[in-house]
């Protein structure tokens, strides 16, 4: 036989054990719910694979996982009869760690102030809490169809290196020994490990087994004679299966944790079971609290599938949309085949119908918070608002029931709380769009030059500054008849913010009069403006740049530029405002004509929010026109 190789961790891997070893945790006793998951995970795996390959299964015997501990060696030790590893499976799944999030769980647990034990779930490092406890882990394994001379033994005392070496082994499935720490030594209880089990694993719908205990009370936890049959602790009930008069707040929670890793409660529980032509059993959830990886569309553990209470897939991307991926839970299906594989899914009407069903319950269920606890729901939206936001684009069909969750800042009101529902009860008389500016910043768009006409008017502008607003208002026009328009695109409408006749008088002889400046300063600037025009929007701000009504507009195109894509041309239109004293003393004649037409472009791009493509030349010519004014000023 051959002899045990070493090798050495990855370099992640030895930072997670010196965190594991060297870090004190609240909460040690998180290592046994993980390696049962893991263990239940392996049997679920072998299930799965055996409905195409019965052979796998080999002796037949139930699938189960079993625990046991010996006080005096000070071990526990955990053994399921599911899938197995392979040599190379052992060193890939314990030796390296290919997933992303890695490095964000590293980092989390490295700050000065120390994580909770439970990110070891959340961050997918299950295996590695067994180093909460133990200073050495043996694991042995053989892969479901292999020989028993195909065996491996893992070892390792979390150094940074471990050893592999083959072994003999009959059973299928994984054996995983943990030699505890001195101060851990309270883990070889019987009661204890029970007490775990009941607490995390209750839900697992395999049997979870353990040695019979004498009866002799708490104080007496020696098992009965070896040769005696254990005993099933959980009582491995789906929890969604069960009536929901029946669950209680805290079985909800528990199983909500052993889903998500999330210590705290989740915000909404949704437990709803739909009969008829299409059977279906779900049960979902809201976090309270958003969870590190939530922008990274990619990176999806949502929703799990299950057929007649079988385990089929974990996180079916056809059961929740992206917009939705923070909701977590479980979706049963009666009517579904259980070799069911992930091209059905993408073909199968029934699947269509769940999703849905569910997406529907959770917006439905969204609005009633949003109504009935708006505190709430603020807390709601300040975690996951971006999020939902994304729907209004990759969910036509719900697109309304999604535009009523939206909140927003306005001119009204600097947070986002304002629903499109409350703009319009507040929109003046006579008033026919729902008005927004987007920008890249909440002080960009609420301190923006274009707002100057609204607000003396007194109308409401929603203030977007989240990247996704430019995408969202494409795609969302019109709110309850209300079309939504923006205050820095196209003309200002005269039907909803008239002028007074002797202003709109004054106005038309003023552009009369400024013809032949507006002229000049549009030939100077030239390829850099699609024209100039006397603005009607300005009241205190000299210059402003409006895009035409179908054009990109300059916040989009800097958006998609900063992403690294080919942002179509854009040529802004600038607005000059006739009654202010800096246009008022420009001439067309003037011979520093030019650096004021380059000023005030540059004046109106920076009020944008938005970057100078030769701030050095903006400063040359500021200087020269103020070194000019000094000049021209009168003696004291």
């Amino acid at each position: 036989m051959s002899q045990p190789v070493k090798h050495d961790f990855q370099a992640e891997v030895k930072q997670i054990l010196h965190l594991m070893i060297h870090s004190l945790y609240s909460n040690k006793e998180i290592f046994l719910r993980e390696l049962i998951s893991n263990a239940s995970d392996a049997c679920d795996k072998l299930r799965f694979a055996s409905l195409t390959d019965a052979s796998l299964m080999e002796d037949g015997a139930e699938l189960a996982i079993d625990v046991s501990f010996d006080e005096k060696k000070s071990t526990v030790t955990l053994s399921d009869n599911g899938i197995g590893m392979d040599h190379d499976e052992v060193i890939a799944n314990i030796g390296t760690i290919a997933r992303s999030g890695t490095r964000e769980f590293v980092e989390a647990m490295s700050g000065e102030t120390k994580k909770d034990a439970q990110l070891i779930g959340q961050f997918g490092v299950g295996f590695y809490s067994a180093f909460l406890v133990a200073r050495k882990v043996v694991l042995t394994t053989r892969k479901a169809g292999l020989s028993a001379s195909e065996g491996v033994k893992w070892t390792s005392e979390g150094a940074g290196d471990y050893t592999i070496a083959p072994v003999e082994r009959a059973e299928r499935g994984t054996t995983i020994t943990l030699y505890l720490r001195k101060d851990a030594s309270e883990f070889a209880d019987g009661w204890k490990l029970r007490s775990i089990i009941s607490k995390y694993s209750e839900h697992i719908s395999l049997p979870i087994r353990m040695p019979k205990m004498a009866t002799g009370g708490e104080g007496d936890d020696e098992p009965e004679a070896k040769d005696a049959q254990p005993e099933r602790v959980n009582k491995g009930a789906a929890l969604w299966a069960r009536p929901r008069n029946e669950i209680t707040e805290d079985e909800y929670n528990n199983f909500y944790t052993t889903l998500s890793y999330d210590p705290e409660p989740p915000l909404l529980t949704l437990h709803n079971k739909v009969e008829g032509k299409l059977e279906y059993t779900s049960l979902l959830y809201v976090p309270a609290k958003a969870p590190f990886d939530l922008w990274d569309r990619e990176r999806r553990h949502g929703v799990n599938l299950y057929v007649k209470r079988i385990f089929i897939m974990d996180d079916s991307e056809h059961l929740m949309p992206p917009y939705l991926r923070f909701v977590r839970g479980v979706v049963d299906a009666a009517d579904l085949p259980l070799n069911v594989s992930r091209e059905h899914l993408q073909k199968n009407p029934g699947i269509d119908r769940i999703r849905g069903g569910s997406v529907k319950k959770i917006l439905g269920e969204l609005r009633k918070l949003a109504g009935n606890e708006p505190e709430k729901y603020a807390g709601f939206w300040s975690e996951f608002g971006r999020v939902l936001k994304e729907g209004v684009v990759d969910d036509p069909d719900n697109k309304d029931r999604i535009a009523e969750l939206l909140r927003f800042a306005s001119t009204s009101e600097d947070e986002q709380k304002v629903s499109l529902k409350d703009y319009v009860a507040r929109m003046k008389d006579g008033q026919k769009s729902i008005y927004f500016i987007t920008a890249d910043s909440h002080a960009a768009a609420k301190e923006s030059p274009h707002l100057e006409i609204f607000r003396k008017q007194g109308i409401e502008v929603l203030l977007l500054s989240d990247t996704i607003d430019e995408w969202l208002v494409n795609h969302l026009t019109e709110f309850d008849g209300k079309a939504l328009k923006s205050v820095a695109k196209g003309a200002v409408p005269d039907d909803e913010l008239p002028e007074p006749e002797e202003e709109k008088k004054a106005h038309e002889a003023k552009s009369e009069s400024y013809k032949g400046l507006t002229a000049a300063i549009r030939e100077k600037l030239d390829g850099r403006v699609k024209d100039v025009r006397l603005s009607k929007r300005l009241t205190d701000s000299p210059a402003c740049l409006v895009a035409d009504e179908d054009d990109l507009g300059g916040n989009l195109q800097r958006i998609l530029q900063a992403a690294g894509q080919n942002a179509p041309e854009f040529k802004p239109i600038l607005e000059l405002n006739p009654d202010h004293a800096l246009i008022e003393g420009i001439s067309p004649d003037s011979p520093e004509l030019e650096d004021w037409a380059h000023v005030l472009l540059d004046q109106a791009t920076l009020s944008e929010g938005a970057p100078l493509k030769e701030p050095a030349a903006y400063v040359r010519r500021i200087n020269k026109l103020l070194a000019a004014r000094n000049v021209d000023a009168p003696a004291a």
